[in-house]
């Protein structure tokens, strides 16, 4: 009986341990959402004659979770990050997400292989090319559906707007990205 008192303690022990340790990366995860959340509402233009072009840092957040945890928490802020513009805008909520998966998902990925300076940076360029691809291929099937345009329209847009908008966009969160990434790491992971 002793003993088999001892293996259910010790057994309950790591499970408690496990339990912790979960309940530290789901709150990680949470600020993670909340700050992208919250930073998804900070929008202005970056061209001056395509004003309907909007950018919010919300794309570093997700990025520097993805370098932080891996993929599946740079999918989960994506997704999550963007969850209040849902109700308002819904088909530009797909594009955003679809864009920010597409950039830190990717980058994630990249970094997890690559844990370097050199693979960051690799991860970051990998993502924005992935991210303004699907960001092209999203306009053309998603904008004709609520901005009352045509997919030539569309089309006659991306070369002066919709390319140097997504570049610019990723460049920023490419630069901001490389800035901040190293003093939150630290941050993150000094309890451990």
């Amino acid at each position: 009986m002793g003993i088999s008192n001892t293996i259910n303690h010790n057994n309950h022990q790591t499970n408690s341990s496990n339990t912790r340790w979960s309940s530290e990366k789901i709150a990680k995860y949470a600020l993670f959402v909340a700050l992208s959340m919250a930073v998804s509402f900070i929008e202005f233009p970056l061209i001056p004659d395509f004003s309907f072009l909007k950018y919010d840092p919300s794309g570093i957040v997700c990025l520097v979770a993805g370098f932080a945890y891996g993929p599946s928490a740079a999918a989960i802020v994506s997704i999550l990050g963007f969850a209040p513009h849902l109700f308002t805008n819904p088909l530009g909520t797909v594009m955003a997400v679809l864009v920010s998966l597409g950039a830190s998902v990717t980058a994630a990925i990249v970094y997890k292989k690559m844990h370097t300076k050199k693979g960051a940076i690799i991860a970051l360029l990998v993502g924005s090319v992935v991210a303004i691809a699907l960001a092209i291929a999203g306009n053309l099937v998603i904008t004709p559906l609520y901005a009352h345009m045509t997919v030539s329209q569309v089309v006659a847009l991306i070369i002066p707007a919709l390319l140097p908008f997504n570049i610019i966009k990723l460049a920023l969160h490419v630069v901001v990205t490389m800035l901040v990434y190293k003093p939150v790491s630290k941050l993150l992971h000094h309890s451990k």
